[in-house]
């Protein structure tokens, strides 16, 4: 009998944590969309298929990512990203970075911080590794299934998300294939396409997210050109150039269905 009482005061306390915890997140949801509200009113963000970008440099901390001698992934990632956030804000686009600095963030927070930021899009930023040398180029990924829209809470609690698209989301399909274009032609690089892959940054995301692969590390020709500050201006121009394209046809297609009276699949 005491165990059994003890079991259920357990669990009630259990379930009364639980209760507060999504009390806490759902006013912290209430507060965090009245303040976006306030900041983006003049932007009309219904005119627009997104109203802020979020770049995320991999790796960080004692997460080094690929190494090549003393050049390290998670700091050209992050070197990178600093550029494409640069070349966005000139052109008016918010921009959002999962890190700022030289620390580690878990893939669960990445994906959960990508979750809370409203109408966005997500970009990942990588170096690649091969055990052969001579393996080079660019790629582009997006996830193979991806969860679906739900609730702030998705973004929180892992239990409460939705299952699993079918199917790729095509807006990230869209966006993935026009960053990889935009890579290729400012970077001459191999072209090594774009494809869905299973990467729990990428695949955990409600809005439309890919992660790049910007050269590897275990080339010699890759790391020399990663090495110069015009080579990663160019990897940088080049995703904001996929990004600011992305935007124009899905305005494009939005403006269609509005006039068409379509609905959006």
């Amino acid at each position: 009998m005491k165990r059994t009482l003890r079991n259920v005061l357990a669990l009630s306390g259990l379930s009364l944590m639980i209760a507060s915890f999504v009390w806490m997140q759902l006013r912290h949801a209430e507060r965090s969309a009245t303040g976006t509200k306030a900041r983006t009113i003049q932007s009309a963000p219904g005119s627009k298929p997104f109203i802020v970008v979020v770049l995320d440099p991999g790796h960080g901390g004692q997460d080094s990512g690929a190494m090549c001698g003393g050049v390290l992934e998670k700091d050209l990632t992050l070197d990178v990203a600093r550029r494409i956030d640069r070349l966005l804000n000139s052109e008016g686009i918010a921009t959002l970075m999962t890190r700022v600095g030289d620390t580690y963030v878990s893939l669960g927070d990445r994906a959960a911080f990508a979750n809370r930021a409203r109408k966005s899009i997500f970009v990942s930023i990588h170096f690649n590794e091969d055990n052969k040398p001579v393996a080079s180029g660019v790629e582009t990924y997006y996830a193979a299934h991806q969860i679906t829209a739900g609730s702030f809470l998705a973004s929180w609690l892992p239990f409460l998300w939705r299952p699993l698209s079918d199917s790729p989301n095509p807006e990230s399909q869209n966006l993935a294939g026009l960053i990889q274009e935009a890579l290729v032609a400012r970077t001459r690089s191999i072209d090594r396409g774009t494809e869905g892959r299973q990467f729990f940054v990428i695949a955990n995301v409600t809005s439309p997210a890919v992660l790049i692969e910007g050269g590897f590390l275990t080339n010699k020709e890759d790391i020399s050109k990663l090495a110069t500050e015009d080579y990663r201006d160019q990897i940088a121009a080049a995703v904001a150039d996929g990004i600011l394209r992305y935007r124009d046809a899905a305005s494009q297609r939005e403006s269609t269905l509005a006039a068409t009276g379509g609905e959006k699949r």
